[in-house]
């Protein structure tokens, strides 16, 4: 069965040409031109990937990102966003957006960023019968089935990103990962601004696993080379 790709973008001749690449390389493309028919589709026909603009009618692609992560925190979200409108990245990410692509974007990119995404959602997939392990450090609990993390009694829902990333922090605990590694291991491939894009992210990640973000104790950076996860709270960096 093939992929199905849901296309929300409002520019008609960039919203017909996306059509055409992804059907020549085997995907299923629908396409939406305002947010409010982007939800209608994701919930009649369940994309197994969207790529959503920022700027749209009806709905902003904000809006349509936190109402698909309500329904489903799995599905791949790459967000469309105009260069050097960093803001808009940020802010989708923490809607739970799994990455940005930044416009005008070539061909080559936009399909290695798509190939990547499912890569990594089927990644996270348990196989027949097996379950997928708890990760457990500090206060800290995660639930990778139901991509939820629990800090104490508080609990908060996780993307598929931010589990790829706890996962392979967890595997090698206490060791320094450089960003080199991390975007290789999590991300797959290499972009301009990505090394933003994983500081992003681990900045997310340390609103739900620190008692104060801006002074982490669990989730380290290591200025210079990367990060690295303590198995126990250490003075802040």
């Amino acid at each position: 069965m093939k992929d199905r790709i849901l296309i929300v973008e409002d520019e008609a001749p960039l919203a017909a040409g996306l059509k055409d690449l992804l059907s020549g390389e085997g995907y299923l493309p629908l396409v939406a031109v305002d947010g409010r028919q982007a939800l209608e589709i994701y919930r009649r026909r369940k994309p197994d990937l969207v790529l959503l603009d920022v700027m749209l009618p009806e709905k902003s692609g904000y809006e349509v990102c936190r109402e698909i992560r309500k329904e489903d925190p799995r599905v791949p979200i790459l967000m469309l966003t105009a260069k050097g409108e960093e803001l808009d990245r940020i802010a989708g990410l923490e809607l739970g957006a799994d990455d940005y692509i930044v416009k005008p974007f070539g061909v080559g990119e936009l399909l290695a960023r798509i190939r990547a995404a499912f890569r990594r959602q089927r990644a996270l997939e348990p196989g027949p019968g097996e379950e997928p392990e708890e990760l457990v450090f500090a206060d800290v609990r995660v639930d990778p089935r139901r991509l939820e993390l629990q800090k104490g009694q508080r609990r908060c829902p996780l993307t598929p990103r931010e589990l790829a990333l706890l996962k392979l922090f967890c595997s090698r605990r206490g060791e320094v990962l450089d960003r080199e590694t991390l975007l290789q291991k999590v991300w797959g491939v290499r972009y301009e601004g990505t090394t933003r894009t994983l500081d992003q992210h681990v900045a997310q990640l340390r609103k739900k696993i620190e008692d104060d973000p801006a002074r982490p104790r669990l989730l380290l950076t290591v200025h210079g080379v990367g990060y690295r996860l303590a198995g126990e709270p250490e003075a802040a960096d």
